[in-house]
């Protein structure tokens, strides 16, 4: 099993959590198969507030990609596009099994200096 610590942004995090955001968006591809994503919430938050299981990863263009995912994209088209400007590939992390920590963590509890840029593994 492998697991990937995501920095996100805490209005996401909040729709991942309401069920309103079912795939999660990244530019680059990850080397190892991922089965877990740990959720840091960034800025004000700064805290690891959950995570989910990953149940497919999908790769394709971005308006592949976009149609695939729209419904429970959790974002709106322009903010995609302007993800995605200048892309030729997308990802998409399709998510399940949600779980919201009752106390968020410290990276420092993990033995993390410092928050991903994008993302890490665990």
């Amino acid at each position: 099993m492998c697991k990937m610590l995501l920095s996100i942004n805490p209005e996401h995090i909040n729709n991942i959590f309401k069920g309103s955001k079912r795939f999660e968006f990244r530019k680059t591809i990850c080397t190892r198969k991922v089965d877990k994503i740990i959720f840091y919430a960034t800025c004000p938050v700064k805290k690891i507030v959950g995570e989910a299981k990953v149940t497919n990863i999908l790769i394709d263009t971005p308006e592949k990609i976009w149609e695939q995912t729209n419904e429970f994209s959790g974002i709106s088209k322009y903010f995609f596009e302007e993800y995605y400007k200048n892309k030729e590939n997308a990802i998409a992390f399709q998510i399940d099994e949600v779980l919201k920590y009752s106390k968020p963590i410290n990276l420092e509890d993990l033995g993390i200096l410092r928050a991903p840029q994008s993302f890490q593994y665990l």
